[in-house]
């Protein structure tokens, strides 16, 4: 599809640039942390340049030349060349992350592992045939995976928790594991990515916009805050759960259709901080 630009020598408005500074601090502030380094920074932006121009910005029923790559780029011919090769997709969620997301919706949103509240039920490790249990839910998922691997690795992040009656509950923060880094890798890669991609579909296309929406106050007391983020985190989780039961069953019912090659991601946040420190009063 050909995607409208702005011609290259237009100079980018003062509130674009405003929000990318804004949009663009917290992530240096990781790059930072993880010892991502300016000039490894500078390559991959140059060769993702090329990869979205390419991807995104053809003429309709014209090739992609190297010219148009530089125009629309602004990087010189023999970069073009040189960083004409396709990145590694960031799509393909790693296997022991489809594994997990799968078991963790199975487990919040379909009846048999759900208790009389609609909440995911304690399971035992193991129970007699035709009872629920944490065995048969990764067995029911995948029976090449051994459901102990499974069980270590999710007391190891925090996923599950086991009471005092040695049954296994399934933790609120699932949907965010605690200490798995790739785990965690990949979904702030996707969400960030989904989040942004609806805010540029809602500045850049005449159709229909995608949700995006937030609450924003200030001069707030720390009590305050910490009142509106229990609540934020009540209310978040019931949201959840409702879209992920709903999308489970229509996953179900889609299975075999031709049509049904389409992907959707919906999510929640709550951030505070002190306004002093904000890059927002930073900026202002």
């Amino acid at each position: 599809m050909e995607q409208k630009s702005h011609p290259v020598t237009s100079t980018p408005s003062p509130a674009l640039i405003s929000a990318l500074v804004h949009i663009l601090r917290p992530l240096v502030k990781l790059l930072l942390n993880r010892g991502v380094t300016y000039p490894y920074l500078t390559n991959l932006l140059k060769s993702l340049y090329v990869d979205v121009a390419t991807r995104e910005f053809q003429l309709a029923d014209k090739p992609q030349t190297d010219s148009r790559l530089s125009l629309l780029t602004g990087l010189h011919r023999k970069d073009i060349k040189r960083l004409a090769t396709s990145l590694e997709s960031a799509d393909t969620m790693p296997a022991i992350v489809s594994l997990g997301a799968t078991l963790i919706a199975r487990w919040s949103a379909d009846p048999d592992y759900l208790d009389e509240s609609g909440q995911p039920r304690t399971l035992p490790r193991f129970a007699a045939e035709g009872k629920v249990s944490f065995e048969s839910l990764v067995t029911g998922v995948n029976k090449d995976i051994r459901p102990r691997s499974v069980l270590d690795e999710w007391l190891r992040l925090g996923v599950v928790k086991m009471d005092d009656n040695n049954h296994l509950c399934l933790s609120t923060a699932a949907f965010i594991p605690a200490q798995g880094a790739d785990e965690m890798s990949f979904y702030f890669g996707q969400n960030i990515h989904d989040h942004l991609s609806a805010t540029v579909h809602n500045l850049t296309q005449n159709s229909a916009p995608f949700l995006e929406r937030s609450v924003y106050y200030d001069n707030l007391t720390p009590e305050s805050v910490t009142k509106l983020s229990e609540l934020s985190r009540t209310l978040g989780m019931r949201t959840l759960q409702a879209v992920n039961r709903q999308a489970l069953e229509l996953e179900r019912a889609d299975q075999g259709k031709s049509e049904a090659n389409h992907r959707m991601n919906f999510g929640i946040y709550f951030f505070s901080e002190s306004i002093l420190n904000s890059d927002l009063d930073q900026q202002g």
